[in-house]
């Protein structure tokens, strides 16, 4: 319900239009409607810190103040913000938490989740950009930040391959499937098929562990050699395997397992 209304007003945050960011046009919409000042003056003061110092001068509470302002124009966010870090963790928790384990958080509507799915989506597709149709080698770092990106999150498995041509440059990325907390199945036929449909010269395959262990499983370590084994016979090479954990990630490369 939105603050400052009396109790009969069936109006609710998730009811509202997005208007950009600005509260002006919520005084248009619903007569009467204004907000408080000390409201008014902390937004203005935390957009001014973001503004002149950037992310780095904020705490991820304030951080996802920020987000919040757009979908809740006129309530004081600074309690759910500390709620949704308490259940998710962390900022990058918060955007990637799956939309209905946000709804289960009391403040969170739809204008929130699509607000906070918003930012997930950008911070997916800016990794993403650092590293398509660039040199493996020489962007190896921005690869590992958007596998994190997009993967340590995850509350299930995800298994994704990346196709890299004679020169190693990353010509495309793809989600091959999705499991449960602890397997998702892989079928090394259906992974060398797409490579020669693509005409890769290489591939780097990486999955994450929800547990936040990078440890690879003995099923982890069998499937691994099975997919070298059978792209080795159509000329294929098999770089690397990445396995992501919450905050650190193992190569079989490096690890010694390839």
């Amino acid at each position: 319900m939105l603050a400052g209304m009396n109790g009969n007003s069936h109006f609710s945050e998730a009811a509202l239009p997005l208007f950009g960011g600005d509260e002006a046009p919520i005084a248009a919409v619903i007569p009467g409607a204004s907000q408080p000042s000390y409201i008014r003056d902390h937004r203005a003061r935390l957009r001014a810190r973001f503004m002149q110092g950037g992310a780095a001068a904020l705490p991820d509470y304030e951080l996802l103040e920020l987000v919040l302002f757009r979908a809740i124009p006129r309530r004081d966010v600074k309690p759910l913000a500390r709620a949704l870090l308490e259940q998710f963790h962390d900022f990058n928790g918060v955007v990637s938490a799956p939309a209905q384990r946000l709804k289960a958080v009391s403040g969170v509507g739809e204008a929130v989740i699509t607000e906070l799915k918003i930012i997930e989506a950008a911070s997916q597709r800016l990794s993403r950009a650092r590293v398509m149709q660039r040199q493996v080698i020489s962007s190896w770092d921005a690869l590992l930040d958007y596998c994190h990106t997009t993967m340590a999150h995850r509350e299930t498995e995800q298994f994704r391959l990346f196709f890299l041509d004679t020169k190693n440059v990353l010509i495309a990325d793809e989600a091959q499937a999705s499991g449960t907390v602890d397997h998702v199945p892989v079928y090394p036929r259906e992974v060398v098929k797409r490579a020669l449909e693509l005409n890769a010269s290489a591939l780097i395959l990486v999955h994450n562990h929800p547990s936040g262990d990078p440890t690879p499983s003995e099923a982890d370590i069998i499937m691994t050699q099975k997919v070298r084994d059978a792209a080795e016979v159509m000329g294929i090479t098999l770089h690397d395997h990445l396995i992501i954990g919450k905050a650190c990630e193992l190569s079989f490369r490096s690890e010694g397992y390839l």
